[in-house]
């Protein structure tokens, strides 16, 4: 794994999320939850950068993150510039856990076990850019369906 790649393209999709929360119209929108759609944009972006700096920040560079899962699904009503700043803290959190991460300890298991199994660092980070951009598609398809 190159850990320098994998870091540059962490940043390059949290630049996206960034411009997908700055793209919504009405700033309202962002919390919008209707039909069948359980998860508002805010709430998901929020996710997204609490499991980062999370998994990436706290575990692997050691940043001292305290994670609350219920408030990232709880919130309600955050300005998006608070959003878009909870991201670039997001981003140092991923400078900083890639930093610190040594690439020969691939192959090592992750210090945490998620899934109910063993997983080696190398799996859980790319398991980690997955997920990102499974919730960044669910965050483009929520703005369009909304601001039709």
């Amino acid at each position: 794994m190159n850990k320098a790649n994998l870091k540059a393209l962490y940043l390059r999709d949290l630049d996206r999320l960034i411009e997908e929360i700055k793209s919504y119209k009405d700033e309202k929108n962002l919390w919008i939850v209707e039909n069948q759609v359980n998860n508002s944009a805010g709430n998901l972006c929020l996710h997204l950068c609490g499991n980062l700096q999370h998994f990436v920040g706290a575990i692997i560079g050691q940043s001292g993150y305290i994670r609350d899962r219920e408030q990232e699904f709880g919130s309600r009503d955050i300005h998006r510039e608070l959003l878009i700043q909870e991201v670039e803290f997001t981003k140092d959190a991923i400078k900083l856990g890639f930093d610190q991460y040594d690439e020969k300890l691939g192959e090592d298991i992750y210090p945490i076990e998620v899934f109910g199994k063993p997983m080696t660092n190398e799996y859980f980070l790319f398991h980690l850019i997955a997920h990102l951009n499974y919730h960044l598609g669910q965050i483009s398809y929520h703005r369009r369906l909304i601001e039709k």
